[in-house]
């Protein structure tokens, strides 16, 4: 057992080194908007189930969507957890098609119970990335010295380091909360370029903006159980929107080191926020094998100020899952696998041109792989999501993303006897 933790071990630091460094993890056009592509919020056994987690109560795994699941943990464990994902999407606008792949750090997560109603967790999540770069060029058919390639790109992102708590109220009504502390930076490159031009000089503009904000997460979960076999879980989450705490400037840069460089900075005074979170889930139960759950979730960006403007649309989406173990407490390997299955529809909350930018749709399945002779789990899954522009000239993308999530599940808070 022990060569089995010291691997497991080794495996969750290499995550955890990663994730000091891991900036972006898309190609995506669409994250020049706003503050990019915001981040699945789920473990392992969530993101093979369809993002579903708001009723989920599984005392092998952190639920860190909702903090009131971590009263679902036992008094003797200590539970560490970590994952990352692999991705291949392919862009296309109706005539240009593009390929791209990526790595990601996704989460890495530790929980333990502190009492008989409450337990504690710690852990580090993405919360939005931003990677991109494009090129179009201009052409004079009168002067070619007028003609320009005009890039955009941009990079970077936003992190989210918590502490929650959930607290066992009644026999089977849990409440919890996050506290997140938030911050990252984006930055922001358009340069215009004149390859066929000695005369017109290069000119670029950089933003940059830096937050250091938190963020507040608050989770309620009821379990009603129907017999000795089937129970039902509501959960319910909620995060009040803010703004964030921020710094940001503007770089100007005209000319070359040839013939002289001007740059200008300006310090940029603005409101950036983040909205308003609700969202629901339910759960059923059958005989601690069978599990179905339905999430439902609506964030008002629509009401949020970035850069001091409403420059978004309100987010939604909705997802369904299940997970199924043939047999808990069966001695072949394949019965005690978690297999696992589930599909979301989202939209997005990109606004291009005043308008929707884009429909999400995804499907998911996986595997827990229990390892020999422990409680911890290895998470495997597959997702294909499909981002669907909803006018011709939007970008279509089509994502298979691959999800490893490692669960260090082990007894460590029993006294050991000694004869």
């Amino acid at each position: 057992m022990t060569r089995y933790r010291q691997a497991l071990l080794a495996l969750l630091l290499t995550l955890l080194s990663g994730a000091t460094v891991a900036q972006n993890n898309t190609n995506s056009p669409y994250t020049r908007y706003g503050y990019g592509q915001l981040a699945d919020q789920g473990s392992g056994n969530s993101k093979a189930m369809g993002g579903v987690a708001y009723g989920l109560r599984d005392k092998y795994q952190v639920n860190f969507a909702n903090p009131a699941a971590y009263t679902a943990v036992d008094s003797l464990t200590f539970i560490f957890d970590g994952g990352i994902s692999l991705q291949n999407t392919n862009f296309s606008n109706g005539t240009l098609k593009q390929n791209a792949k990526n790595s990601s750090f996704d989460y890495i997560t530790m929980q333990f119970r502190a009492s008989r109603w409450a337990a504690i967790s710690i852990g580090m999540l993405p919360y939005a990335n931003v990677g991109y770069k494009m090129s179009q060029s201009y052409v004079n058919s009168d002067n070619s010295a007028a003609s320009y390639v005009t890039t955009y790109n941009g990079d970077g992102g936003l992190h989210q380091l918590y502490f929650g708590a959930g607290f066992k109220i009644f026999k089977n009504l849990s409440v919890g909360a996050n506290i997140s502390y938030l911050w990252g930076g984006i930055t922001r490159t358009m340069e215009e370029t004149f390859p066929a031009s000695t005369s017109n000089y290069p000119f670029k503009i950089q933003s940059q903006v830096d937050i250091h904000s938190y963020k507040l997460d608050f989770g309620l979960q009821y379990t009603q159980p129907l017999g000795k076999k089937h129970s039902v879980t509501l959960g319910a989450v909620y995060s009040p929107g803010h703004n964030l705490k921020n710094t940001a400037y503007e770089l100007r840069q005209n000319g070359n080191g040839d013939a002289g460089t001007t740059v200008t900075r300006t310090d940029i005074v603005a409101d950036y926020g983040i909205p308003t979170t609700v969202g629901v889930g339910l759960a059923y139960v059958y005989d601690n094998r069978l599990t179905v759950g339905v999430d439902g979730m609506l964030q008002n960006w629509d009401k949020v100020v970035y850069e001091d403007e409403k420059a978004f649309c309100k987010r939604a989406r909705i997802g369904v899952g299940a997970e199924y173990i043939p047999n808990p407490m069966g001695r072949s390997y394949l019965a005690v696998v978690k297999y696992r299955v589930g599909a979301y529809y989202s939209k997005p909350y990109y606004k291009i041109g005043g308008q929707r930018a884009a429909d999400e749709y995804g499907i998911t399945a996986g595997f827990g792989l229990p390892i020999p002779r422990t409680r911890s789990i290895v998470s495997i899954s597959a997702q294909y999501v499909k981002t669907k522009g909803t006018m011709a000239a939007f970008l279509n993308e089509n994502t298979l993303r691959l999800c490893i999530g490692i669960t260090f599940n082990e007894r460590w808070f029993f006294k050991r006897k000694v004869d």
